[in-house]
């Protein structure tokens, strides 16, 4: 497991604070504004980035981040090229930084070869929404022998699964707040605090709540129940408008959404 991810939310525990979970689409609008993306989101207050590596087939995603898909592949963007950006970033940042990818794009690359690669550059962890938590063992031995975290999901619907996955969760666990695909919502109706408290019951991996949330009025209702909050649509809404333009607005994003938790 990732010391990075554990020293964070322990840090954060420690000062009774709760994480800042950010998302974008790797190469959108191309890799170098990726890369002062993440700077510049680390400089607002994000404790962890997750960056999306571009798919063709992204199925849990709504429009907004399909469409940063269809852009970065557009553009060029391939695993290597971010396998290269997060070397760079490791010269100026330790911040923890996750992929979030699909099943395919793995595979194709070779499941040894990618985690090797993950752990050369830096990245902690990896979030893979397609495989569900009993295919998991499909990427666990790899992800255990180079030290890369494999972030669990549940959702509303997990049921009694919920508290299975959370016993065996790494670094994190990831609550989807919110049926269907990614996307920004006015509001968020599930009762996610219900899944919060029963997998409270058995384990005390850290809880982050994810798919929704956009506003500093969503961020701060979902802290005060998790021990974090991950954003992703909303700052990739703003990187779609204002394309190479938007590292300034989506900093300013980020240090409002981080204010108001």
């Amino acid at each position: 497991m990732s010391n990075r991810i554990e020293n964070v939310f322990s840090e954060l525990k420690r000062n009774g604070k709760k994480a800042l979970i950010t998302f974008i689409t790797g190469g959108d609008p191309d890799i170098e504004v990726t890369g002062k993306l993440v700077l510049a989101m680390e400089a607002a207050g994000a404790d962890i980035i997750e960056i999306g590596i571009p798919f063709s087939d992204p199925v849990a995603e709504g429009i907004v981040i399909q469409g940063a898909n269809a852009r970065a592949l557009a553009g060029g963007c391939t695993v290597d090229k971010l396998f290269d950006m997060v070397k760079r970033l490791r010269e100026k940042t330790n911040i923890p930084l996750l992929f979030m990818t699909y099943a395919n794009p793995i595979y194709a690359y070779g499941k040894e070869r990618f985690m090797a690669k993950c752990k050369e550059v830096g990245i902690d962890g990896i979030i893979v929404p397609d495989v569900p938590f009993e295919e998991k063992d499909e990427f666990e031995n790899e992800c255990t022998r180079y030290g890369v975290c494999l972030i669990s999901l549940i959702a509303p619907t997990s049921g009694e699964r919920a508290e299975k996955i959370a016993l065996e969760a790494q670094g994190f666990l990831y609550c989807v707040s919110s049926l269907g695909v990614t996307g920004t919502r006015n509001d968020i109706n599930t009762n996610i605090a219900e899944l919060i408290e029963q997998v409270k019951k058995v384990s005390s991996i850290p809880c982050a709540v994810g798919f929704g949330i956009s506003t500093p009025k969503q961020a701060c209702d979902m802290a005060s129940i998790s021990d974090g909050v991950i954003v992703g649509s909303a700052i990739v809404k703003l990187i779609a408008e204002f394309g190479r333009d938007s590292i300034t607005l989506v900093k300013e994003f980020v240090e409002k959404i981080k204010s108001s938790m």
